[in-house]
Order: C-alpha cells, then sequence, then structure tokens
C-alpha cells in the first residue's frame, strides 16, 4: 500500500470517473473512498467494447454520489492536495466539460453517449436541483 492514511484525502479514478474523496478505511489491495467532488464525468456505453453503439448493453453511468463510498484499487488512488471543490459544483463542471467534449465532432457513439447524458441530466436535476 502507499502513504495513503484513513482522513486523508485523494484524488480516486473509478469504472471512467475520477473523484476528489476522503479514504475511510483500507483492504487488501484497495481504498474505501468517501466521494467529496468529482472531477471527471465517466464515460457512457460498455466498458469492454469503447467506442462501440451495436453493443447487446449501452450502459448510462451516473457519477459516484455525495458521500457515497467506493472500493477502489490502491493503483487507482493518489494524493491530493488542494481546495475541495462543492459536490454540486463539481458534479455541474464535470458533466458539462464532458457533453461539450463529446459534441465538437460526434461520432455514433458520442451521439448515444450525449442521449444518456440527457437522460441522466434530469436525474441530477431531481436528485441534487441542479439547474443546466
Amino acid at each position: 500500500m502507499k502513504n495513503i492514511q484513513i482522513g486523508d484525502y485523494v484524488t480516486a479514478f473509478y469504472k471512467t470517473g475520477t473523484y476528489i474523496g476522503e479514504v475511510t478505511g483500507e483492504r487488501p489491495g484497495s481504498y474505501v473512498v468517501k466521494v467529496l467532488a468529482v472531477v471527471k464525468h465517466p464515460r457512457q456505453g460498455d466498458l469492454h467494447n469503447p467506442g462501440k453503439v451495436d453493443v447487446p448493453l449501452f450502459h448510462e453511468r451516473k457519477a459516484l454520489a455525495f458521500r457515497e463510498q467506493s472500493n477502489i484499487p490502491d493503483k487507482m488512488v493518489k494524493p491530493y492536495e488542494g481546495t475541495i471543490p462543492e459536490y454540486n459544483e463539481s458534479l455541474l463542471t464535470a458533466f458539462k466539460e464532458f457533453k461539450e467534449k463529446l459534441s465538437v465532432d460526434p461520432t455514433p457513439h458520442d451521439v448515444k453517449s450525449l442521449e444518456a447524458l440527457s437522460e441522466i441530466q434530469k436525474e441530477y436535476a431531481l436528485m441534487y436541483g441542479i439547474e443546466f
């Protein structure tokens, strides 16, 4: 394990999303991280067939929720120093950046991802009261 202790703030990469969180526990080969902010919104679609649209199930992936705890492999956890942004604000920023990136020169996968994000956006508005 790295020199990361319970209570430390970290960046954590989990299923294509990146988060800032607090370490709340250790397990062999992983840390339990409580999510405090979103850095990068998770990609949409099938993780095993990236960029493909014609897959059995095109997954909609929401960002991990505020204070949600997740087991993250230790290789995907790095120390974080700096100010931790407010969760809703960070989610909105990460969401908009991802949506904007997909909209520049959209591939068929990007179009399908934007459709998925449209549904996720409605859920975020209900769950967090975020206005887009």
